[in-house]
């Protein structure tokens, strides 16, 4: 991060830095004597939709084949092992290990330099049994290189899906600098209880389509975000002709459901999917789909231009409904042409600040829909960097979000196959073709990482509790995956989840299931709240359930009966667990967990503390657990009710401070009171209101001591700077943009560091 003046910042960052720098120094002093290549199997990540990873190559078994999976959309693909920052990897020899031959096709290795030359490295032909051979399938028994290769930033494999059983490298080799601790952030309760949903979710075409409907409106205000799923033919029915209000496809108002949604404070996250039908009419009928890749027929995929469609919709869009008022209006263009006499015509506006978040295309790992729907990720990178910021600014004027609003926040689609290697692609291809930003941090083309995961088991058939680990795999594992990634590549990027949920119907290979005495209904309920406290703990910063109504009350198609409101617009049960969740308990934000089996969970928002506690299955099961209150002489206990408004509650008292409880596979929430000992910071000054909105007030300074007080945000970036003299300051924080940020503290000699939240 940059440290313009040390005395702003953190000791602890001081601190850590210094110790960070005694380790690179350690490890330029490590030994450079030859050795084996130590290689990390979960580094690799492959340009296709495999389902298993290449970890196998690198185990140490000469005698297990190597498979990644059937039905990939990709016959002959690559896959990437990126060297880490300090990391040095000098190759002069190689061994694989060849044990049962593979087809004519060879696997091909390569190294990839710091100017992206590819330099070969070893062809692997598989013409031998049960033997090691070299890397030059003309001198089988030498495993030496002709030369040994250096300023490795790659290594590259290209295969049609053979591979040896074994590959061993041997050089030099130094080890990647340690990597900095991830960075906590404070995120509130309310932000896992967001919902997808459409333009009928809002408004009645055959009442009035300019009008929101209120019976519709109530079932959106249970949640605190709307993923609004908004195809392009809405917005631009024929080429360059751009409709909002109404749109000429449907004829619906988004200045009103957007409009709306701000008044009642329900953050919106426009996901602009889908394909036009003139892009359509480009493809010969038997490629025609509307998800498919949003590029004209024969255009190249890997070509940011071939995606300037898609970027200059995105840019018409923020240019009305972000905040930027200062754009160039000859820019801004919109199709006033009435469809009929007497029709409401479409009027140029710009920044009617409605919109802070773009979501660019839905699940482009669209295997199951063939080649002509699933990019690869650095295909994606490549579309991305288009409706980013027009490839740089290279494509022209009126192309890329960022350049109608530079403030917007553009999310990643999420994507359907739940491990980091699309992400991964993503990131390599921007250091390829984006580069660097001045401070050094990768020149990215999105600013919050996505991906969709329902919590499923092939085996059974149906849907599983969010807890339950699947083959090595579950939500807690993949959440924190990605948020790995997002901390060691992307400077603690926001991750997001934005599509979960279970269905209702028996016959979907998602369905929930009755537990015990349980309705569906009822196990739906403890799923979806137990889902958003998973990925609370987790650290994931926003979630979406699909979605709002069913798609068909009747199908069994998968996920057709996700929705969480009934067809009456009532409220089902998970949808009343999520209303009074986020009513009592939306602004406190985890802290720790106690325990993870019955799961208790540390919340806190001020002073105040809140324990949440559950089973983390689904089997019925109980358990008994004893929580140390502090000293509280009584607890209130909060138990989320099916078709009430408000949860249930009741006031028990403590022992001493403790309290035993049995737990059920349904969270209740606890909150001490009495002589409880508050969750407090460890120093004497506060921060109120927290969240804030406009103004943030520190209290407790030292009183005619000068005090300096640093607004930073996550990345350690110096935001604004105050100074008083007083107890008590109050500071404008209403242009910050709405985020988790740390306030640095220096009164006199002491140094705080509080974090604090900005809300809209």
């Amino acid at each position: 991060m940059p440290m313009k003046n040390q005395s702003n910042y953190p000791v602890y960052i001081i601190t850590y830095i210094g110790l960070l720098l005694i380790s690179m120094g350690n490890c330029k002093a490590q030994s450079t004597s030859r050795q084996k290549i130590p290689i990390d199997p979960k580094r690799w990540y492959q340009i296709t939709n495999a389902s298993s990873g290449l970890g196998p190559l690198f185990d140490g078994d000469l005698y297990t084949s190597i498979h990644t999976g059937y039905g990939k959309i990709l016959s002959s693909y690559q896959a990437f092992y990126p060297v880490l920052e300090g990391e040095s990897i000098e190759i002069d020899s190689i061994r694989l290990f060849d044990w049962e031959g593979v087809p004519d096709i060879p696997m091909l290795l390569f190294a990839i330099d710091d100017q992206w030359n590819k330099i070969p490295l070893a062809s692997f032909v598989g013409n031998q049994y049960s033997a090691w051979v070299g890397p030059y399938p003309e001198r089988q028994a030498v495993f030496s290189l002709d030369s040994a290769v250096t300023n490795i930033k790659y290594l590259l494999i290209e295969t049609d899906g053979s591979f040896p059983s074994e590959i061993e490298l041997y050089g030099l080799y130094h080890q990647p600098n340690a990597l900095a601790p991830t960075l906590k952030k404070t995120i509130p309760l309310s932000n896992y209880f967001g919902i997808n949903a459409y333009e009928w979710d809002f408004l009645n075409p055959f009442i009035n389509p300019f009008v929101i409907d209120e019976n519709k409106f109530a079932a959106v205000k249970n949640f605190t975000g709307v993923r609004h799923y908004m195809d392009w033919q809405k917005l631009e029915q024929s080429e360059g002709n751009y409709t909002f209000s109404p749109t000429h496809s449907g004829g619906w108002n988004y200045d009103t459901i957007y409009s709306r949604c701000k008044e009642s404070g329900i953050e919106v996250l426009a996901c602009l999917k889908t394909v036009p039908d003139w892009i359509l009419a480009t493809y010969p009928e038997s490629e025609r789909d509307n998800e498919n890749i949003p590029l004209l027929y024969g255009k190249n995929y890997n070509d940011p231009l071939s995606y300037i469609e898609q970027a200059r919709v995105g840019f018409q869009y923020i240019a009305r409904y972000g905040y930027n008022k200062n754009i160039d209006s000859s820019l801004v263009k919109v199709n006033s042409t009435p469809r009929w006499t007497n029709d409401d015509i479409n009027t140029k506006k710009i920044g009617l600040g409605l919109i802070r978040y773009i979501e660019c295309d839905n699940e482009r790992d669209k295997w199951w829909k063939g080649r002509k729907a699933y990019q690869t990720g650095r295909e994606y990178a490549a579309n991305l960097s288009a409706f980013y910021d027009g490839h740089k600014n290279t494509l022209g004027a009126g192309v890329g979000v960022k350049n109608a609003d530079s403030t917007i926040k553009v999310v990643m689609a999420g994507v359907a196959l739940t491990n980091t290697d699309y992400l991964r692609a993503m990131i390599d291809w921007c250091k390829e073709f984006r580069g660097y930003k001045p401070d050094g941090s990768i020149n990215l083309c999105w600013d919050i990482a996505n991906y969709h995961l329902y919590s499923t088991d092939p085996s059974l058939n149906r849907g599983v509790a969010p807890e339950k680990v699947i083959a090595g795999i579950g939500a807690d594992s993949t959440a924190k995956a990605f948020i790995s990634v997002a901390h060691q590549y992307l400077k603690n990027m926001p991750v997001w989840v934005t599509e979960s949920g279970y269905d209702i119907n028996e016959g979907s290979h998602n369905k929930v299931i009755g537990v015990g005495t349980k309705t569906v209904l009822q196990t739906q309920a403890d799923w979806i709240l137990r889902t958003s406290l998973l990925y609370a703990r987790n650290g994931v910063e926003y979630l979406f359930f699909y979605q709002l109504q069913d798609d068909n009350p009747l199908s069994n198609a998968l996920y057709g009966t996700s929705g969480l409101i009934n067809q009456n617009l009532t409220p089902r049960p998970a949808t009343d667990y999520i209303r009074q969740t986020n009513k009592l308990f939306g602004r406190y934000s985890y802290v720790k967990t106690m325990s993870t089996d019955p799961m208790v969970d540390l919340y806190s928002v001020g002073d105040s503390q809140m324990h949440v506690i559950y089973v983390p299955d689904e089997i019925g099961r109980t358990e008994i657990y004893t929580l140390n209150l502090n000293n509280a002489d009584s607890a209130i206990i909060y138990t989320p009710a099916e078709g009430m408004v408000d949860m249930n509650s009741s006031t028990v008292k403590t022992t001493n401070g403790m309290l035993t409880i049995t737990a059920t596979e349904t969270p209740v929430f606890l909150i001490g009171k009495g002589q409880q000992q508050q969750y407090k910071s460890s120093n004497t000054i506060r921060l109120f209101p927290n969240p804030a909105t406009t103004n943030i007030t520190v209290e407790g300074l030292r009183a005619g001591i000068r005090s300096q007080i640093t607004i930073i945000n996550t990345e350690g970036n110096p935001i604004k700077t105050v100074t008083g003299i007083t107890p008590q300051v109050s500071i404008d924080i209403s242009p910050i943009v709405p985020a988790a940020y740390f306030m640095i503290i220096n009164s006199g000699r002491k140094q705080t560091v509080l974090p604090f939240i900005k809300v809209r």
